[in-house]
């Protein structure tokens, strides 16, 4: 059993609730937040069945800009010092081009995967120098390598985790505080749901045709960046699906 903590933003679905699970089997305690809280209830519950180990949920959204000083507030009431941050809420909000998307669906963008990730991790990180530990995982994209038609804001977003992410790394870097990021290409979660706001169709449309990456193959991969030995960090790391080679192109086998 460990006795360490990790922090896990956007935990109610998808990477965020596979990280949880995949640090709750081997022992680290979580705490773990997210905007729907019978979601965080549910995960904690599924928790406790499956693993002796203590779960921490706090309902919040990244995007205000007092979350981070909640979540640091949390953690010194409960006297928790967080070894692991996975800056991991995030989405993308429409597929239109520039001139015709709406600015509402920017603004989520933005404030989620920008300003909260900054929030969240300004908190975190000076509890972390302060303790003289920690280690930042950010959650990237193939979209914050690349872009592609359609993704505008949403690539500029990642590009800019991409950013801070090197950005952090130089400032912490003399506090012995690891900083990573991990970035996926297509994962078939709530991820297209929410892009296409609700049309099922559309979401399913973006993995017919091959194997994408599930949730499970994200935390496993988080699992090996947190994993390595104190004297290694992992900076970056790109994983895809066999079928993708970049943001635009699979090898889809499609029978009409």
């Amino acid at each position: 059993m460990s006795s360490k903590t990790a922090i896990i933003t956007g935990a109610t679905s998808g990477i965020g609730k596979a990280t949880a699970l995949r640090f709750a089997s081997n022992g680290w305690q979580l705490v773990v937040t997210g905007r729907r809280t019978e979601k965080l209830e549910a995960l904690q519950k599924e928790i406790s069945e499956k693993y002796a180990t203590q779960v921490v949920i706090l309902t919040q959204d990244v995007r205000q800009p007092e979350s981070g000083n909640e979540l640091q507030k949390l953690l010194n009431k409960l006297k928790i010092k967080p070894d692991l941050l996975v800056n991991n809420a995030g989405l993308a909000a429409g597929l239109a081009p520039v001139h015709e998307s709406e600015t509402n669906d920017w603004e989520r963008m933005i404030d989620t995967n920008i300003k909260g990730l900054l929030y969240i991790s300004k908190a975190i990180a000076a509890m972390m120098v302060q303790q003289g530990f920690g280690h930042i995982i950010n959650i990237g994209s193939i979209a914050g390598k690349e872009a592609y038609p359609g993704g505008n804001v949403y690539c500029a977003t990642k590009h800019a985790v991409d950013g801070l992410t090197k950005a952090m790394r130089m400032d912490l870097l003399p506090h012995g505080i690891r900083v990573s990021q991990v970035a996926p290409g297509a994962v078939e979660t709530e991820f297209s749901l929410v892009r296409f706001k609700g049309d099922e169709q559309k979401a399913k449309n973006v993995y017919k045709g091959f194997k994408p990456l599930t949730a499970e193959d994200i935390a496993d991969a988080i699992w090996y960046v947190a994993s390595v030995p104190p004297h290694v960090n992992i900076n970056d790391l790109l994983i895809m699906p066999t079928a993708q080679a970049s943001a635009m192109q699979f090898n889809k086998q499609i029978n009409d």
